[in-house]
């Protein structure tokens, strides 16, 4: 029975959470891409990228939130990164031996190009590519899913982050 009634206080805190950020837009989830693409540039190009990244993931992801599922596009040993720890190490390299930084690259741009776009009320979810440009013009294609939430002041926070390189034969 206690579990049941914290369960329900979760689903009663989360439901709190953004009752008053009002439903997410797709100009809304736009504008988190384009913020999100923008800030693993800044990492790659900070003087101090360990703390770029920190402020990276506390704009863009959830994990303050609740759960956040995150699998990132160079991850295979280490899959998923269900922490902020996790995902600081992807982004910056750490903490775990296959992370070698990947925001470090440095990249000078991000595009997206969206296969789609839901948008349910108070989450959201996107699918297509984005590209990383490198510093020598070169585009790298990388697939994504993301879900979105927003936090009690209508931020949109991502909860769900699936990237991977394209599959060849």
């Amino acid at each position: 029975m206690k579990r049941l009634a914290a369960i329900s206080l979760v689903v009663a805190s989360l439901a709190s959470l953004n009752a008053n950020a009002g439903p997410i837009s797709t100009v809304e989830v736009e504008a988190a891409q384009k913020g999100w693409g923008e800030g693993i540039v800044k990492i790659g190009q900070s003087k101090d990228p360990r703390k770029a990244a920190i402020q990276h993931l506390e704009r863009f992801y959830a994990f303050d939130y609740g759960q956040v599922l995150f699998k990132p596009t160079l991850a295979s040993v280490d899959q998923f990164r269900g922490t902020k720890k996790e995902a600081l190490s992807y982004f910056v390299g750490q903490d775990l031996a296959e992370d070698k930084g990947f925001a470090l690259a440095p990249y000078v741009k991000v595009r997206w190009e969206n296969e789609g776009i839901i948008t349910d009320g108070d989450s959201a979810i996107s699918m297509g590519n984005y590209y990383f440009t490198n510093k020598k013009g070169e585009e790298i294609k990388v697939e994504y899913s993301f879900a979105y939430i927003k936090d009690k002041e209508g931020n949109v926070k991502i909860n769900l982050h699936h990237s991977s390189l394209p599959f060849k034969l």
